[in-house]
Order: C-alpha cells, then structure tokens, then sequence
C-alpha cells in the first residue's frame, strides 16, 4: 500500500504481536513501524554493502505521511550516491565529548547497537528496560553516575515492577555500561557491586503421574487452550510455537511438523515427529476459511494464556504449576524412559550440552528415526497414565558404552 494519511489510519497490529512494520509501495526503503501502545515512527531501510540499516525520520501523527515521505526520499537519494545516513547519525553521537553524555545517551547507543546482534524478542526486552526502567536516571551525567544511584533506583524499580524485573534491568544496564566502557564513553560500570534485588532459583517443577492425569481429564472439552496443553505435553515443544501452529507447517500424511527458523527460540529450523495420539487430535481441529494459523482468531495465534490457564486452575487442586513444566516434565520423562540425551536435545531444540558448541556446529543430524520412536514411546507412557493403568512400556535398552 501506499502510506497515506487514510491508509495508515487503518493500520492495526495484529493481536499476539508488539509492532507491526508496513513499507510503503510506491517507495522502496520507506516505512513505518507501529508499537503496542500506541507509538508509530516513520523509517527508512537500505543496505551499506552486506550491512542492513535502519533509520528512524520522525513520529507519526506529528510528522505527517507527505513530509515523511519528502524526508525519506532526500536520505535515500543520499543513500545511492554513496552515503549512509544512519551511520553518520551514529558517529555524530560518538563525537559528543564524554562529558557530556548522559546515561541515556549511551542507553541509546547501545539499543542501536544491540539492534543489529539481538533476536526482535530479546531486543524487545532490552529496549524495554532501558528505555523505561531507567528512565529516572537517564538525565545523569555518565561520569556522575555513581553505585549508590543505580542501587536506590534499583530498589524502586522493583517496588514498582517486582524484584525479578529489577533483576533483569540491572543485568541489562550493566551490559550498556559493559560495551560503553569498550567504546571508551564511560569511565566504569557503575552497576557492579549493586545486589541482585532477589536470589532466583532455578524452576525444577515436574509434574507427576496424578498430576498429568488430572490436566488430561480437565482438558476434555473442545477449545484452543485445551488441545493446545495435550500438544505441549505430548511433543514437548514452547507454548508459542504450539500457539502459532499454521497448517502449512504440517505433513500429516508423514506425521510431521516442520518449524521454520524464524519460528524457534535459537533460530534453527525443527523436525517434531507427531505420535498418532497428536496427529489424531490435529486432524480432528476444523479449518478455518482464509486461515492458516490452527490456532487463535484474527491475524496472531492462541494468545489468552492467562485467563484460560486460571480458569483451568479452579478446576483443579494442584499445587502451583506453570505451563512450560510440561516441557520440563516431558524432558525429565523422556530421560527416565531411557532416551539417550542428545536423541533428547534434538527432540526440543536445544543446542546445549551434547549439540553445544564446535559439536552443535558441524552435528546436522536430525535423528529423525530416533526422535519417532522416542515420540511414540512418550505417547505411550502418557496413554498408560491417563487410563491410570501400569506402565507396560518398555524403556530404550542403551548398550554398555553409552
């Protein structure tokens, strides 16, 4: 489309996502991104060589489409001859005596930074705490910025979003410092020795036999929550993957689910083998005309995680669990049933441990053969539970070198 002042009007970010970012038809490189919230900024994208940059022109409604546009075009017109606008935007901050720049200055810096190496989800989180959890401290001066500030601001930042977050904010602030210092703009890292706002321990919840039985028996009913906790349990694969299941992902005829790797959590695209009890339940979910997505409704999948999940919980007596111990729990199962671990790695897409490493970068073995038994064999053992029968399955027999 062309971004007119009525075409942007109509503009929605689908519901499940934080932005949406149209470029415009008519004029290659420009664009505008809107965010949840209500903020929308207008852009130009254009490549340096190998080197993809972006730069932002003006907010949307102050800056209207038509001098957008006129200012896109000029920094375009620039970009052919040679120039990169974005990069001399950058070097224009580096030339700012140290002196002079505040802690949100090289906040900034750094989220330009950070934008080209991180994942969107990661960036997400990191521009978030930086450019709100600090915003007290932004106006200070670099070389006033003293532990004793961070650390009274880190107490508030916790009163007001809870002491995990402040975790994460003072982790994020102390990397800014980190890579500030390696850029020579700033004399130290004022966060080392401030205190974690709260130890946290490491979740190791599994849930047990009666346990899964009682989720099984709850989530009878039709419903994309219910069939969606059956699918995590069984593949063991993130909620937003299983959420944002699109029928073009899926070989049912070969019980297969392909997730690209724009879809996983470290970029690697995944094979999951689907045991005949999750091909049997996907293959009773109607298609919806128009729509590839399994899940969900409008343009994003399943995303009512909370309320669903609390009104599961009333109809249950179970001590607090969370959704991601299904993952835990089918891990932890499928190593008490004897699968070897790197056949169970590959299973949910870790790159850790056996695949780590020089070993995770030259290994491209699927174990596709492996992974299909080891996924009937976990069907098996959730069917032997939910009819509260003894388990007759037989764990993987591992030979003696193993």
């Amino acid at each position: 489309m062309k971004l007119t002042k009525a075409a942007v009007s109509k503009l929605r970010i689908p519901e499940g996502r934080s932005e949406l970012l149209v470029f415009d038809d008519d004029m290659a490189g420009f664009g505008l991104r809107l965010r949840a919230g209500g903020s929308a900024t207008w852009l130009i994208q254009y490549r340096i060589g190998k080197q993809q940059r972006r730069m932002t022109i003006g907010k949307y409604p102050a800056m209207a489409p038509e001098p957008a546009r006129t200012a896109a075009a000029e920094l375009l017109a620039k970009v052919r001859l040679g120039e990169d606008p974005q990069g001399a935007k950058l070097e224009a901050r580096h030339a700012v005596p140290v002196k002079r720049l505040t802690v949100g200055d090289i906040c900034d810096m750094y989220l330009d930074a950070a934008m080209k190496r991180q994942k969107s989800s990661t960036f997400k989180e990191t521009r978030r705490h930086l450019s709100r959890d600090w915003t007290p401290l932004r106006t200070t001066p670099v070389i006033k910025a003293e532990l004793e500030h961070v650390a009274a601001e880190l107490r508030h930042i916790a009163t007001r979003t809870g002491p995990v977050n402040a975790n994460r904010a003072r982790a994020n602030l102390s990397a800014c410092f980190s890579w500030a210092m390696g850029e020579g703009l700033a004399p130290r890292n004022p966060v080392i020795g401030t205190n974690k706002i709260a130890e946290e321990k490491p979740r190791d919840r599994v849930l047990g036999p009666e346990e899964i039985r009682a989720i099984w028996q709850a989530t009878e009913a039709a419903g994309d929550f219910n069939v969606i906790l059956r699918l995590l349990l069984l593949t063991g694969q993130r909620r937003e993957e299983v959420a944002s299941m699109a029928w073009s992902e899926l070989n049912l005829d070969k019980a297969e689910w392909f997730l690209p790797r724009e879809r996983t959590k470290n970029g690697r695209p995944h094979f999951v083998p689907l045991s005949s009890t999750a091909k049997r339940i996907i293959t009773a979910l109607p298609r919806r005309a128009r729509r590839d997505l399994v899940f969900g409704q409008g343009c994003g999948g399943f995303s009512g995680w909370s309320q669903c999940k609390r009104r599961l919980d009333d109809r249950l007596s179970l001590p607090p669990w969370r959704l991601h111990d299904l993952r835990r729990t089918f891990v932890t199962g499928l190593y008490e049933l004897n699968v070897q671990p790197h056949v169970v790695e590959a299973m949910v897409n870790h790159i850790s441990g056996h695949r780590a490493g020089v070993s995770g970068v030259y290994n491209k073995a699927e174990y596709l053969p492996e992974k299909r038994q080891a996924t009937a064999i976990w069907a098996e053992h959730i069917a032997s539970i939910i009819a509260d029968e003894p388990n007759n399955v037989i764990p993987i027999r591992r030979s003696d070198s193993e």
